[in-house]
């Protein structure tokens, strides 16, 4: 399979939290840092060719811890690299509630497999 020269980084996270918007960019902030370390160990490549092609983000939501799985069992599926985000629950929410999944960076048409059904935030 040949893939394109796009690629992104998608971080989906849980509406039905209400996290505050400063706890929310926080939790969005982890899973874009997490996601792009565990790329980086997988596959370099990707990460090198993301950084040149502007590293390219979207950020995107769903409503239960349900759907977030769903998602994140979808792309371990593909072999994609991503990282489920548990809260260490110091301000807002309960320890290990989890908050949200990023994936990639990747190549946008596998990204898309996942997450392309999935409404902006």
């Amino acid at each position: 399979m040949t893939l394109s020269n796009d690629y992104k980084q998608v971080i989906i996270v849980r509406t039905d939290l209400g996290l505050p918007r400063g706890k929310l960019c926080v939790q969005v902030a982890h899973a874009a840092v997490s996601a792009y370390i565990e790329t980086l160990k997988r596959r370099k490549d990707w990460v090198e060719a993301w950084l040149a092609s502007g590293q390219k983000k979207i950020v995107v939501k769903v409503k239960s811890l349900e759907e977030l799985l769903k998602v994140y069992n979808q792309a371990k599926k593909l072999s994609l690299p991503c990282v489920l985000i548990r809260d260490a629950g110091l301000t807002v929410v309960p320890p290990g509630t989890v908050t949200c999944v990023g994936i990639g960076p990747a190549p946008a048409e596998l990204v898309d497999k996942v997450t392309k059904r999935l409404k902006l935030l």
